[in-house]
């Protein structure tokens, strides 16, 4: 192991604390399964024979945290000036019964540490750890399974979830960022069970979503999901990509379902809306799919879009992710006419917010299929090229010009500032005295041509586009 961390050392003094009152206390659960690992654990828990109102009394800074299940944060000193005190949950050892919401227990009563162990999930969470006597203490086989790589229910793996519904997809989690497997009958319970995931809240769904596709091994905890029949639960639009066929000249790789595993699988610790960009890219291949003179998926990228926020907020998702990830969703098929864009249309894509995203994302689904990077590698050396000035210049015009030139306001405003901003990131317009007397070109054909569909300079513009 590593040198021990402040909070282990922390920690470590609030187990001799409560040792020396009389009261037996062990470091319980991830943070064992961690420390047997070689692993530096993120936070430590406690469980001790100690009630609530002990712990509160043997320390001076503490915070209740679920005064019915006995839990109590004690807080520790800043282990430095800018960083957050050092706090450890301790938990009084319990008993749980009667889970009526699939969820929560009904009724809990403090119990002995064996009790204690056997209501827990999982046998590699299902460990205690001594430190004053560094003694492994197992009463489920916990050792045994982290050997076996295996995550296995604590007793009867359908009473462990009837318990709690969320069990099913931590066992995926676990599995998944552990690199384990899970055990046979445990497996073979979320199956039995995996329509019951609806018990718990959406809330809690994403979050458990969001763990899985942030860790490790993203890929394998959406294997594990559709394995367990989770996936086609909570993420319908996600498991109808499997079997979806793709056109073998652009995806030699295979289906839809297999493209997209395979943009998870160099994800790790990735940031969470280029994963769900990932996962949900191609969500709208199987309602467009379609066979012409090959197979086609016209306007998947719209249709996805659409899905995608149907799905996230389905999911309780905050707006600005929802917003970014569709917008992910939507743009990921410019890339491909990157080359030919105008150049005005070209600055408004490489200005996009989180560009950096959408490049690689773009990258990512390359490499998932043709391997081609040229649209990637241009719009990476356009980038390099344009400054902040050339993407985003001062408007050379604004409202108050344009009324000073007698025009009135309303919509067309914004067109014609539009149809301004596309000739200056052209060049075609340098100067505030060139925007003017663009306009006022414009204005004086609109008026000898006499009225038409869209007006004055917007119009010159639309035609202009609609002939190159």
């Amino acid at each position: 192991m590593p040198e021990p961390s402040e909070l282990e050392l922390f920690s470590v003094r609030v187990v001799e604390t409560l040792a020396r009152a009389g009261h037996r206390a062990l470091f319980a659960g991830g943070c064992v399964r961690d420390r047997l690992r070689g692993v530096t654990p993120k936070d430590y828990d406690v469980a001790t024979s100690a009630t609530p109102d002990d712990v509160i009394k043997l320390f001076p800074h503490t915070a209740p945290v679920g005064a019915a299940f006995g839990v109590v944060r004690v807080i520790g000193p800043r282990p430095a000036e800018d960083a957050e005190p050092l706090q450890v949950e301790v938990a009084t050892f319990r008993t749980e019964s009667g889970y009526s919401d699939g969820r929560h227990p009904d009724r809990v009563a403090f119990a002995g540490e064996v009790e204690d162990v056997k209501r827990r999930d999982f046998t590699v969470n299902g460990l205690l750890y001594d430190p004053l006597k560094d003694e492994v203490v197992d009463y489920v086989g916990g050792r045994e399974d982290l050997a076996r790589k295996l995550v296995r229910a604590i007793g009867d793996p359908r009473a462990r979830f009837h318990e709690d519904r969320l069990r099913m997809l931590r066992a995926v989690r676990f599995a998944a960022a552990l690199g384990f497997a899970i055990d046979g009958p445990t497996l073979g319970a979320i199956k039995q069970e995996a329509s019951a995931i609806h018990a718990v809240s959406a809330e809690r769904i994403r979050d458990e979503l969001n763990k899985m596709l942030t860790g490790p091994r993203p890929r394998e905890a959406m294997v594990l999901l559709k394995e367990t029949r989770l996936m086609k639960e909570i993420l319908p639009e996600v498991d109808a990509l499997a079997g979806v066929e793709q056109p073998p000249e652009f995806h030699p790789e295979g289906d839809v379902w297999v493209h997209t595993l395979l943009l998870l699988e160099p994800l790790e610790e990735a940031p969470l809306t280029l994963a769900l960009g990932a996962l949900l890219h191609d969500i709208g291949k199987p309602p467009t799919f379609m066979v012409t003179d090959r197979i086609r998926f016209n306007e998947h990228d719209k249709v996805g879009a659409r899905m995608t926020e149907e799905l996230m907020r389905r999911l309780k998702y905050p707006n600005e992710t929802i917003e970014r990830v569709v917008d992910l969703v939507h743009s990921h098929m410019m890339f491909k006419d990157a080359k030919k864009m105008r150049r005005s249309t070209l600055k408004r894509f490489l200005r996009k917010d989180h560009f950096d995203e959408h490049l690689a994302l773009h990258r990512l689904d390359c490499m998932a299929c043709h391997g081609k990077l040229e649209s990637y590698e241009f719009c990476r050396e356009q980038l390099g090229t344009l400054g902040g000035r050339d993407l985003r210049p001062a408007p050379l015009i604004d409202g108050e010009d344009l009324k000073a030139l007698g025009l009135t306001p309303g919509p067309r405003f914004r067109a014609i500032l539009a149809d301004i901003e596309d000739r200056q990131l052209e060049g075609a317009l340098t100067t505030r005295e060139e925007a003017l007397a663009y306009v006022k070109s414009m204005e004086s054909s609109q008026a000898q041509a006499g009225p038409r569909s869209g007006g004055g300079a917007a119009a010159g513009r639309a035609d202009q586009d609609a002939s190159s």
